[in-house]
């Protein structure tokens, strides 16, 4: 069952439950991916589903950081909006897990002691790997930890 099957299965359950807010916010994700996949005239993966979903919670994200201290009712909004999305949004790489992918990366490149020289070598062999599971700032702050 693709996720555009279970996000509108989900914006049925919320009409019926008369929640508008809830609806509105599955709405807009539906609405999300529907376009991506008619972009792609086929359809999406389960990583491309996943990627638009996250995408669609970091913009949301960005509003509510945005948005003026003064407008409670953007902010409120956007926080409602952001706990929908959760639900459907796949759960990241903890610190450690992103630690054990850059040490198998490190072993494929042969490469023992890391440098900031290697971080572009590292990187492009790591980002695919994490791509959509992880965020990209943690990667990065979690190899720089790592170099000597």
């Amino acid at each position: 069952m693709s996720k555009i099957d279970v996000v509108r299965a989900a914006m049925v359950e919320a009409m019926k439950a008369k929640d508008k807010d809830r609806k509105d916010s599955l709405s807009m994700l539906l609405s999300a991916l529907k376009n991506a996949e008619i972009d792609k005239r086929e359809p999406l993966t389960e990583e491309e589903e996943n990627a638009i979903v996250k995408k669609e919670l970091k913009q949301t994200k960005e509003t509510y950081d945005l948005a003026p201290a003064d407008r409670d009712d953007i902010r409120e909004e956007a926080a409602k909006r952001m706990a929908v999305y959760k639900e459907f949004a796949p759960e990241d790489m903890s610190e450690e897990q992103i630690r054990e992918v850059i040490v198998s990366v490190l072993k494929e490149l042969e490469i023992t002691e890391p440098t900031a020289k290697d971080k572009g070598k590292i990187m492009k062999v790591l980002m695919p790997k994490v791509k959509g599971k992880a965020d990209g700032k943690l990667v990065n702050q979690v190899l720089a930890s790592m170099f000597q």
